[in-house]
């Protein structure tokens, strides 16, 4: 395993990814959402090839309100690239995180900011009201400049890619992964909370 990118970066991207989860709702004067099929088109670019044709996508309508673009039959959920925004980011993630990232989106929409969406979902969770996946869930995302997506060739250029695992509860004792910040290996974020997941960085080869 080799760094891909500094840990500084890593760290941002990781905050990007899981926060971009939960887009808060657009201001008047939005950017135009690109065509359906250039949105979905980028949405399942952070997936694995053989997993994008069956994901779900949500993306934006003209009125820059998140809907679903695309019914899918696979076990991914993908969001496509917010036009109110100016870098380019893109995410997928397992359906079964689909009632925590809902809630995120909600509570965002509703006003709510921050660690503040965080610490509701987490009392919510607490009380039964929220639930997670035992067996946990991935998490893919691209995030990269302006102007990264390219929509006539079909590809992204200049993107940091960031892959996550979610380990709901898990600690460095429960999981054996360190808790460490790491450039060199996996290691877990937000240990024993119901966000807990696994950095996963680097390029790995066979």
């Amino acid at each position: 395993m080799r760094p891909a990118i500094s840990l500084v970066s890593l760290l941002a991207a990781s905050a990007t990814g899981l926060a971009a989860q939960t887009p808060a709702a657009h201001p008047a004067g939005h950017h135009a959402a690109p065509p359906a099929a250039e949105q979905i088109a980028a949405a399942v670019l952070p997936l694995p090839a053989e997993m994008r044709a069956t994901a779900t996508v949500l993306g934006y309508d003209a009125a820059g309100k998140l809907v679903t673009l695309r019914e899918g039959s696979g076990a991914m959920r993908c969001l496509a690239d917010d036009p109110a925004q100016e870098n380019f980011h893109v995410a997928c993630y397992h359906r079964a995180l689909e009632p925590f990232m809902a809630r995120g989106r909600s509570l965002r929409a509703e006003g709510v900011k921050g660690t503040e969406v965080d610490t509701v979902r987490f009392r919510e969770i607490a009380a039964g009201k929220l639930t997670m996946p035992r067996a946990g869930g991935a998490l893919y995302t691209l995030t990269g400049p302006a102007g990264s997506w390219n929509a006539a060739t079909g590809k992204a250029t200049g993107v940091r890619p960031l892959f996550v695992y979610y380990m709901p509860g898990a600690t460095g004792a429960t999981s054996g992964i360190t808790e460490t910040p790491s450039r060199t290996e996996p290691w877990l974020m937000f240990p024993g909370t119901p966000k807990a997941h696994v950095m996963l960085v680097g390029t790995m080869t066979p």
